[in-house]
């Protein structure tokens, strides 16, 4: 039975860290829905209302989306680092390297959204992604 693992930091803070981005969320959207006066239209496409708030308020939504996309992929591997015994050394550092990449890129979402910037941060998270799963891999293969 696993009772520590080291993994289950990075995991932890990447769940907190897209928490902190969903309450910003709603910190910035709840202000703005009422500054303009919106009343939530059943019958709307989607995202039709939310296109009409400021840009800035819409960042911080996207980049909630965003910390439910991929981020998936990171949670499962890391899991599966700690049931093939791999969770530590090289991969602990992949998994923070990863973690602290996304909350970077969430930082430059929500609060300029520069694109090409945004695009590297997003491009070198993928890079620790990566190498955990290569290592995944080889161990699986090893076995």
């Amino acid at each position: 039975m696993i009772t520590n693992s080291p993994m289950i930091a990075p995991i932890i803070a990447l769940i907190a860290w897209t928490l902190i981005i969903f309450l910003w969320m709603f910190a910035t959207r709840i202000p703005a829905i009422m500054k303009a006066k919106m009343r939530m239209d059943n019958s709307a496409p989607r995202g039709q209302q939310m296109s009409e708030l400021p840009a800035h308020v819409r960042w911080k939504a996207d980049n909630f989306n965003h910390l439910m996309e991929q981020p998936t992929l990171f949670y499962a591997l890391t899991i599966c680092t700690i049931f093939l015994g791999i969770d530590n050394g090289i991969n602990l550092i992949f998994a923070w390297s990863y973690v602290g990449l996304r909350i970077n890129h969430s930082l430059v979402q929500v609060i300029g959204n520069k694109i090409e910037l945004r695009f590297a941060v997003f491009m070198l998270s993928n890079i620790p992604l990566f190498a955990l799963t290569i290592n995944a891999v080889l161990t699986l293969l090893a076995r």
